[in-house]
C-alpha cells in the first residue's frame, strides 16, 4: 500500500456506548486525509429502538451488517472494534471477510475460532470480581424464556473504571448519553465457533489500553496469546476510553497499524 492513500475506517463503539464516542478521534482521522464512518448498534445512541426488540448479538449488530453492506466489492475497510465492539467485528469478519483489509480490536473482546463466541466474555466476567463492577445495574428484559439481561453502567463504574484517566466534562457527557446494552450470552454460547475460512483469514491488530481499570492488561495479554494476532501496539497512559483519553495516540497507532 502506498503511504499516502485515503483509507476507510469503520469505527464500532462498545456496550452502553454509542457513535458519539468516536467525537475526539473521527476530526483527528479525517485530518490525516481518510474516509471515517461512524454509527449506533442497534438499541445505541440515537438509534430509534429499544433494547426490548432485541434477541440475539446478529440483532445488536445489524446496523454494523448494513454499513458493511454498503462497502463496494473492490473496497476494503479497516474496521476497529473497542470493547464489547470486538464481538460485532467478529460477526462482521465471518459475514464480509474480503471487505475488510485488517481488523483491530481495541482493549476489545477477541473470540477464537476454537470456542463458541461466549467463551472469551465467560473468561472476562470469570476473571473480574464481581465488586469491580461498582454501581452497575444488571436487570432481566425482554421474555423470560428468551434469559436476556441487560447491563448498565452506573456513575461510580464510568468514572473509577472505564474514564479514569480522562476529562471530567467526557465523564458528564458519558453518563448523560449512555443507554443499557446486552451481552447477549445466551445467543451468543448457542452460536457456532467463528470459522478458520472466514474470520481467521482476516488480519487482526491488538491495541493494549496501559491504564485500563475496566480489561486488565493480564486479561488483554491473554486473548492476544489465545488466538494471536499480527499487530500488538499498546497506549501505556491510556484507560480504557482510549478515544476519549488519548486520541491522539489512538489516531497515530490506526495510522500505523493501517500502513
Amino acid at each position: 500500500m502506498e503511504e499516502n492513500q485515503q483509507r476507510h475506517f469503520v469505527l464500532v463503539h462498545g456496550a452502553c456506548h454509542g457513535a458519539w464516542c468516536w467525537y475526539k478521534l473521527q476530526p483527528l482521522l479525517e485530518a490525516a486525509g481518510h474516509r471515517v464512518t461512524v454509527f449506533d448498534l442497534s438499541a445505541s445512541g440515537i438509534d430509534p429502538k429499544s433494547l426490548d426488540e432485541l434477541r440475539t448479538f446478529p440483532d445488536y449488530t445489524q446496523p454494523l451488517f448494513k454499513v458493511m453492506e454498503s462497502i463496494p466489492q473492490d473496497e476494503k475497510v479497516v474496521l476497529v472494534g473497542h470493547s464489547l465492539g470486538g464481538l460485532n467485528l467478529a460477526f462482521a469478519m465471518e459475514k464480509y471477510p474480503e471487505k475488510i483489509s485488517v481488523a483491530v480490536f481495541l482493549a476489545a473482546i477477541m473470540p477464537d475460532t476454537i470456542h463458541r463466541p461466549s467463551y472469551v466474555l465467560e473468561e472476562y466476567l470469570a476473571r473480574t470480581p464481581t465488586e469491580n463492577f461498582l454501581d452497575t445495574q444488571f436487570a432481566p428484559f425482554g421474555r423470560p424464556e428468551d434469559n436476556l439481561e441487560s447491563i448498565f453502567f452506573g456513575p461510580q463504574f464510568t468514572s473509577s473504571r472505564l474514564y479514569q484517566e480522562s476529562p471530567p466534562e467526557d465523564i458528564a457527557l458519558a453518563n448523560s448519553l449512555m443507554r443499557p446494552s446486552s451481552f447477549f450470552m445466551e445467543d451468543l454460547s448457542n452460536t457456532s465457533p467463528f470459522s478458520d475460512e472466514k474470520y481467521g483469514s482476516v488480519k487482526r491488530a491488538f491495541v493494549v489500553t496501559g491504564k485500563d481499570k475496566s480489561e486488565s492488561q493480564e486479561f488483554q495479554q491473554w486473548q492476544i496469546e489465545n488466538i494471536g494476532v499480527a499487530i500488538v501496539k499498546e497506549i501505556a497512559d491510556a484507560d480504557h476510553m482510549a478515544m476519549i483519553s488519548k486520541p491522539s495516540n489512538l489516531c497515530q497507532c490506526l495510522l500505523e497499524i493501517a500502513k
